[in-house]
């Protein structure tokens, strides 16, 4: 028995330190405590022996500080004259009476009940992916592209940029997710926040249920289960979700109700509205955005009184997108008395008379009455009134002028870059593409001298509301005018691939920049969105700017090579876009399409994505220790 004990699998090892202070061994016994706790119903040992508690005590403190005396039921061990009975106890007595606590607790352990295996995932009638798309999404997720010495790109693509893009593609082509590759595609979107919604809905049912076995992943529940229960559930489900859910739950369902049926939600949202925390209140009224009608216009109204600030002033910016709501014939009636035709000189002009006070009724209309730092309380209550009325009524109030000749007429007493802006924003809330081809004027024009506001980001919210193919034609022409320097965040709204107009438009302005010997780093953010939004076609027209040119005198010391290496980037990943697209394509797949898709043999569906989560959680702590009275 000593020598059993004191090979027992889970004995620890007695440490390297000598002196028994406990600075090894009691460390070594700590670290196994999970191992040795005792049966929950056993405090001491039956027999008079040691109880485990100062076996515990002494390990923690060291034998030194703190000798135990080993009980009639530690046997003497030969070559062991501490552990003889009644000797106080060392260092190697005191494990050889651990090991011998866990050989008796083990030898009287039961059988456990087997755990219930998961219940089957269900099933995805979507097809497979094509092999050649299924080991690209492979090589995708695993990020091969190795970084470049000295922090240099290199000519490589960067294949976490393209992730998004090809869940797009392979969402838009109806595809299911290979079930070996599920566990990698939720990593990623724990990850990203931004890949959530593509790969949620990339990874269909199988993901939902996989995400369901590993704590890891119940972002994509809680994302998801108010889309489910909206599609599967009883109106009592979706009721008791919404009474009894997590927040995110809560704004899940709501939205999701919002997409089926607006009055539902709405409804939905009245039944607990004056019980709900205010920075909730907040969040589920701007969950109405979606779908927002007339007939949201009396649950708004009320909340207009509501307790909180934010609450007001968002109920009072979506009753204002509503051109016919009572709140936005109150703001135009408050606006046309401030803002004025002025018919005094030779030539019509705009008389602005700002307001000289916020009364309770304009703050219950969702004007804040105290202005940022650096603003005027007159022009801030101004810019509030101007905004929040309806469009509409200008051009009657200036006797039918359309949007672009009442922008064009003079302000008096210099109003006018308060005016404009109110109106930018304005055509931004109302969606207003008339007004927003007035206030962005020609792209020819310098943003400081032009009709509207200077703000390139006002503008780029300006541009959001024109039509796709005039927002492009439009910011192309502003290259041309301007380069790059100034249309970056004017780029980040146009539709992709980039129209031909535009694409050309941004490669010519690369290309100028480089031959006036600029510093490539400063387009560095340019060059990404190219690489992403380019039309893949355009890489052969491309392939001559990848030649290393001589520098012009005056130019960056090594902005040649940069360029070049940035161009070879480009067009590389131009060819690797177009590649994607065509493996995803059905009459682009790979002779080999007729094998299987692995895990949907004879074995049953998932079982492949299950051992992945298993695999996946398995680094998420150590196996648990043996528990009194059952067996692993």
């Amino acid at each position: 028995m000593p020598d059993a004990t004191r090979t027992a699998p889970s004995a620890p090892t007695p440490g390297t330190n000598d002196t028994a202070t406990g600075v090894g061994v009691g460390v070594g016994v700590e670290s196994r405590a999970d191992v040795f706790a005792p049966p929950a119903a056993e405090s001491g040992l039956p027999t008079g022996g040691v109880p485990w508690e100062e076996l515990v005590t002494a390990a923690l403190l060291g034998t030194d500080r703190r000798p135990s005396r080993s009980g009639p039921s530690a046997p003497a061990t030969s070559g062991h004259p501490a552990s003889a009975p009644g000797a106080s106890a060392g260092p190697t007595a005191l494990l050889d009476a651990a090991a011998l606590h866990t050989v008796r607790r083990r030898a009287a352990l039961l059988p456990a009940v087997g755990a219930a295996p998961p219940v089957p995932a269900p099933a995805d009638p979507r097809p497979p992916l094509p092999p050649a798309a299924r080991r690209r999404l492979a090589q995708l997720l695993a990020d091969r592209s190795a970084p470049s010495a000295g922090g240099r790109r290199g000519s490589a693509p960067d294949l976490t940029e393209l992730i998004p893009q090809w869940l797009a593609l392979a969402g838009e082509r109806g595809y299911r997710a290979p079930a070996e590759k599920l566990p990698a595609l939720l990593d990623a979107a724990r990850a990203r926040t931004d890949l959530r919604p593509r790969v949620l809905s990339f990874a269909g049912p199988r993901g939902l249920w996989l995400a369901a076995l590993n704590p890891d992943w119940r972002f994509a529940l809680r994302a998801s289960t108010g889309a489910h229960r909206t599609a599967t559930g009883s109106p009592g489900e979706i009721r008791r979700l919404w009474e009894e859910g997590l927040f995110a739950e809560r704004v899940a369902l709501l939205g999701a109700v919002r997409a089926q049926d607006p009055a539902a939600a709405r409804e939905l949202l009245a039944q607990t509205w004056s019980a709900e925390r205010a920075e909730d209140r907040l969040m589920f009224l701007d969950s109405l955005r979606a779908g927002l009608g007339e007939a949201d216009e009396p649950f708004l109204e009320e909340a207009l009184s509501d307790r909180s600030r934010n609450v007001r002033s968002t109920a009072a910016e979506l009753l204002s997108a509503l051109p016919g709501s009572a709140l936005a014939r109150r703001m135009a009636s408050r606006a046309m008395t401030c803002v004025n035709p002025d018919r005094t000189g030779d030539a019509l002009a705009i008389a602005v008379e700002a307001p000289h006070e916020c009364d309770a009724d304009m703050q219950r209309d969702g004007v804040t009455p105290v202005p940022p730092s650096g603003r005027g309380e007159r022009s801030w209550w101004l810019g509030q009134l101007v905004e929040a009325a309806p469009l509409s009524v200008w051009p009657e109030r200036f006797g039918g002028r359309s949007a672009r000749e009442i922008v064009a007429l003079p302000v008096a007493d210099g109003w006018e870059a308060e005016l404009h802006a109110a109106w930018c924003r304005a055509a931004v809330r109302q969606r207003d593409p008339a007004w927003a081809r007035a206030l962005l004027g020609a792209p020819s024009i310098p943003p400081a001298s032009g009709p509207g506001t200077a703000s390139l980001a006002e503008r780029s919210q300006l541009l959001a509301t024109l039509p796709t193919a005039e927002r492009a034609d439009w910011v192309a022409g502003f290259i041309a005018a301007h380069g790059l320097s100034e249309a970056f965040q004017l780029l980040g709204v146009c539709a992709l691939p980039w129209a031909g107009p535009l694409g050309r438009a941004v490669v010519d302005a690369l290309d100028i920049a480089r031959d006036a010997g600029s510093y490539p780093w400063s387009f560095s953010g340019v060059m990404g969105l190219a690489e992403r939004c380019l039309d893949p076609a355009e890489a052969d027209r491309l392939e001559v700017l990848t030649a290393t040119q001589d520098e012009p005198e005056g130019a960056s010391p090594g902005a040649g090579g940069y360029w070049s290496e940035a161009f070879r980037r480009l067009v590389s990943t131009l060819r690797l876009r177009a590649a994607m697209a065509a493996e995803l394509t059905p009459d682009g797949t790979t002779p080999d399409d007729a094998t299987p898709e692995p895990g949907t043999e004879a074995s049953p569906e998932g079982r492949t994505a299950a051992s992945g989560a298993a695999t996946s959680g398995r680094d998420q702590g150590a196996a648990a220790p043996d528990a009194p009275g059952t067996a692993a």
